[in-house]
């Protein structure tokens, strides 16, 4: 398989190592230096694209993919603001996209967990949920795409929450929270690659779920498989649609 790089830093290199790994052909990288170099032309070239750039290019690069006709399967987070447009232009132009939040085996499986925790929860009013998410100072989205995932997981299978609230850590958070909003609290220190936990406390005792990244590595291998996943169809689709848990 040929492969477009959207974003040639930390993450694109670790991509490119994996892919060359299992065999993969990486035939075009784009980074800031030469964004001149995103044509149609270019990524006519690759079979997939995967796109880990930053929040701000991502939105070009998807339709870019698309005016090449080229499966993407995206990893940058920050733009889903517009995730029902582009699901329907996707959709619509017969093209194909993936996107997660994380691609992460380990971190979609916390995914499922955490679902399957949520729901029992109902049976338990006395906790109280939260959920903490740590990343590197780099980092330029809050909260994480990851978090944001995971306390939509919690909100769609607990009675109880109905939305989310995020605080940043040093930021001015004055907000009284509302029994029914679950507190997303963001922590950005040194080089840490992510880790999230989910805590049910109670008067009694904490439960958490937590998962902890040790590097991007994890992240990276997943978006190739991903990428081996998604060349052959159309449509649109999650990294959840990979795993397929409810089987």
């Amino acid at each position: 398989m040929k492969l477009a790089l959207l974003g040639y830093g930390k993450m694109g290199q670790i991509i490119e190592r994996f892919a060359v790994e299992r065999g993969h052909e990486v035939v075009l990288k784009i980074n800031v230096d030469n964004k001149e170099e995103l044509t149609a032309s270019n990524l006519s070239k690759a079979d997939v694209a995967i796109d880990f750039s930053a929040p701000a290019a991502a939105l070009d690069n998807i339709y870019a993919c698309f005016d090449a006709n080229i499966p993407v399967v995206v990893g940058t987070t920050g733009w889903y603001g517009q995730l029902q447009e582009v699901k329907n232009d996707c959709l619509n132009g017969n093209h194909t996209l993936l996107y997660g939040s994380n691609f992460s085996i380990g971190v979609n499986l916390f995914f499922h967990v955490n679902q399957v925790m949520a729901k029992i929860m109902n049976n338990y009013p006395q906790y109280d949920v939260q959920v903490e998410e740590i990343h590197h100072t780099q980092k330029l989205d809050a909260p994480s795409g990851t978090a944001m995932t995971i306390a939509e997981g919690i909100i769609d299978n607990l009675d109880s929450k109905s939305e989310w609230v995020n605080e940043v850590e040093g930021a001015e958070f004055d907000v009284a929270l509302k029994n029914e909003q679950l507190l997303i609290n963001s922590l950005r220190i040194g080089e840490v690659p992510g880790t999230h936990t989910v805590v049910y406390s109670s008067e009694v005792d904490d439960i958490e779920l937590k998962h902890t990244a040790h590097s991007r590595a994890g992240f990276a291998l997943g978006a190739v498989v991903a990428a081996e996943w998604v060349e052959h169809r159309q449509g649109f689709y999650t990294i959840a649609d990979i795993f397929n848990f409810n089987k």
